[in-house]
């Protein structure tokens, strides 16, 4: 069986909870942005088997523009505090890219820091994650939301990602972020075509030696749409399934999902036929 995720007392495979309070995100963009909905929606994918849950208050889909701190700030911090407040206790991730939203975000009651920058936007971020001590993860992404999907090209995708993340966890370490508290994530979908998704998927297993833990976030996105024919990103559930049951099985520690039931599922009979229920 894997070994649990210590830093945040975690099995693995874990599960990770969407939770965009946001008007603009690909796929539910406006549907949880007050308290009421996002503790609802909280607690239903906490009732259905998510481990963490990700707070994103700035869109970063092909072509987003960027929002504000002060905004940013706004969407995510009230909504952290009411969903500790309401006594959730299931660690919260906030993602951004932005150093003042990651201290608000963590003043207000969250425990993982979900960078899509790798610390590239904003280098102040860094500090922030040392001196808190708090659980980072550092994601692959070829230019920012605006302009990553604008041909993107790479010799050797696989070689190049994996480079990329070992130069970005040298930074965070330089910076002082305890290695044991450095989570990777290769980027799907961040400046990369389907042949270079689909070459990542394959080749997950390649990451592991870099000795950190691996997010993978593929829930719902638009390769899966063009493969399977599915326009409507809330209908791509299997198509997502399908690839983290791949990612599981490659090692992959874990599973960022909008839908968790059908993911929880599926991770249930993955391990009853490993025999690991």
């Amino acid at each position: 069986m894997s070994k649990p995720l210590a830093f945040l007392n975690l099995p693995t495979p874990a599960l990770m909870g969407v939770l965009n309070v946001t008007p603009d995100s690909f796929s539910d963009g406006g549907k949880f942005n007050s308290v009421t909905q996002a503790i609802y929606h909280a607690r239903k994918m906490i009732s259905e088997g998510a481990d963490i849950l990700d707070i994103g208050g700035e869109s970063t889909r092909p072509g987003a523009a960027e929002v504000s701190i002060a905004e940013e700030i706004d969407r995510t911090a009230p909504i952290i505090d009411a969903l500790r407040t309401a006594g959730v206790t299931t660690p919260i991730s906030i993602d951004t890219r932005k150093a003042a939203v990651a201290k608000a975000a963590l003043a207000a009651g969250a425990a993982m820091i979900n960078d899509v920058s790798a610390l590239s936007f904003d280098p102040e971020l860094a500090d922030i994650a040392a001196q808190s001590g708090t659980p980072i993860c550092l994601m692959h992404a070829q230019g920012t939301p605006e302009v990553m999907q604008k041909n993107p090209s790479y010799g050797n995708v696989v070689q190049e990602v994996h480079a990329y993340l070992k130069s970005r966890i040298e930074t965070a370490t330089a910076a002082g972020i305890a290695r044991d508290k450095i989570i990777i994530d290769p980027g799907i979908g961040f400046g990369k075509t389907l042949d270079h998704n689909l070459s990542l998927i394959r080749n997950l297993s390649a990451f592991h030696d870099l000795g950190c833990p691996v997010l993978l976030g593929v829930s719902r996105k638009n390769f899966i749409g063009v493969i399977t024919d599915v326009q409507d990103p809330a209908d791509r559930v299997i198509g997502s399934v399908t690839v983290a049951l791949t990612a599981f099985s490659q090692g992959v520690q874990i599973i960022r999902a909008h839908d968790i039931k059908p993911h929880a599922e599926a991770l249930a009979m993955w391990r009853a036929l490993r025999d690991e229920a």
